[in-house]
């Protein structure tokens, strides 16, 4: 017999809202978020490049936002040659059996309302990233002894077959997302994701640092054009870049960068992106190769010890990536940027940056609110900060 059958109608009130009281996230509560390795993936062909199997953290959404999910995939740079590859596979970015097996949830992942107002009742998954090439390559490489699965492209395939009967293929809204090397795979996948999912519901994209540029370091070299070429090479990543651009380009490996593909992306895309960007500063407008004597090292650790011809070179990395989004700007009525003049990289995972008091606006509004605001049609934002130094409510991330 059941006792709840005998509780008076108040105590049976009272146990319910109990229940529900225990399914809600505490507020200031740190939300640590179990892996999930998917155990089927080798039937697709998806390994990270040591071998072993993919995967990713789900935490499951509730009330209002249970039909919707987020996706964001994990960042971590790339490697582009056999060495470093081989190194990346002995360490967690190569390997999921070298992962923690628990990930912090903050920022647009976090299940807290005050501090992630959009998005904290989604289903929130986070794509472990063991690739090193963007969940973008599909090759294999035999060295003898400890081969490579350059596998990205089957990594991604694997994790979306996996959450698709756990809710995905039914979602009502969603949203692809990623950081850096994620950010950049969110370039790449965003039409793709599009296709997974039911035709009314609505889908879009957010790329957080991913949109690296094609642009000459102070050595008038294109730095960051020889890395990525070698990378797509490597990782056999032509055939997953963006099919249009790659046929309507005399240099289709060159689609790896946004700027080149971007007009081909129909899904609705929203670009988060500091305009002085720490990685691409410090990678691809001042390279170690490209600054032997080391007179930017002051500049790079504190931008107020740049001299002013330094300045005048930072300003000229913003120049280049306004002229980049110029089109977009422009013309892209389903698009949204936030593009800050923060040293910074990566600004939607981190709670002080996304939403939090003192977080960073342009025009008073946080990037969670910009998002938010994009997502759900409440306003076209495309928003462009002033120029470097003008923007107190800047968190310089300098490591």
């Amino acid at each position: 017999m059941n006792p709840a059958a005998f509780r008076p109608p108040f105590l049976a009130v009272l146990f319910l809202l109990a229940a529900a009281l225990r399914s809600l996230p505490l507020a200031g509560a740190r939300l640590q978020v179990a892996m999930t390795v998917v155990r089927n993936a080798s039937s697709v062909g998806a390994f990270c490049l040591d071998g072993s199997l993919p995967a990713y953290h789900l935490d499951r959404g509730f009330g209002a936002g249970a039909g919707n999910w987020l996706l964001q995939f994990e960042g971590g740079g790339w490697c582009n040659d056999v060495e470093s590859c081989l190194e990346r596979a002995k360490s967690r970015r190569g390997s999921t059996q070298l992962m923690n097996k628990w990930e912090d949830f903050n920022g647009i992942l976090s299940n807290n309302a005050s501090l992630n107002p959009d998005f904290y009742n989604w289903n929130r998954v986070k794509l472990r990233y063991c690739d090193g090439g963007s969940f973008g390559g599909d090759a294999l490489f035999h060295n003898g002894t400890s081969p490579l699965y350059f596998k990205g492209q089957k990594i991604w395939e694997s994790i979306i077959l996996d959450l698709l009967p756990k809710g995905l293929g039914t979602a009502n809204k969603a949203l692809l997302s990623g950081c850096s090397a994620g950010g950049l795979a969110t370039f790449l996948h965003c039409e793709d994701f599009t296709n997974y999912l039911p035709r009314n519901a609505t889908v879009k994209c957010l790329s957080d640092a991913g949109f690296f540029l094609d642009l000459q370091d102070i050595g008038s070299t294109h730095t960051m054009r020889g890395f990525f070429k070698d990378l797509v090479a490597l990782q056999g990543m032509n055939p997953n870049l963006n099919g249009n651009c790659t046929a309507s380009s005399t240099l289709p490996d060159l689609c790896i960068f946004p700027q080149y593909a971007l007009k081909y992306i129909a899904t609705p895309f929203f670009i988060l992106n500091s305009a002085y960007d720490v990685y691409q500063f410090h990678h691809g407008l001042v390279p170690p190769s490209a600054d032997i004597h080391g007179r930017w090292k002051h500049c790079k650790m504190n931008p107020a010890a740049c001299s002013k011809q330094q300045i005048e070179q930072l300003q000229g990395l913003r120049s280049s990536m306004l002229s980049a989004l110029k089109l977009f700007y422009q013309y892209s009525s389903k698009g949204g940027m936030f593009i800050n003049s923060c040293f910074a990289h990566c600004q939607s995972e981190s709670q002080n940056t996304w939403f939090a008091k003192g977080s960073p606006t342009i025009d008073n509004k946080t990037i969670a609110g910009t998002v938010g605001d994009w997502y759900f049609n409440r306003r076209n934002i495309k928003e462009i900060d002033c120029a470097y130094p003008c923007d107190s409510t800047c968190h310089n991330l300098i490591p």
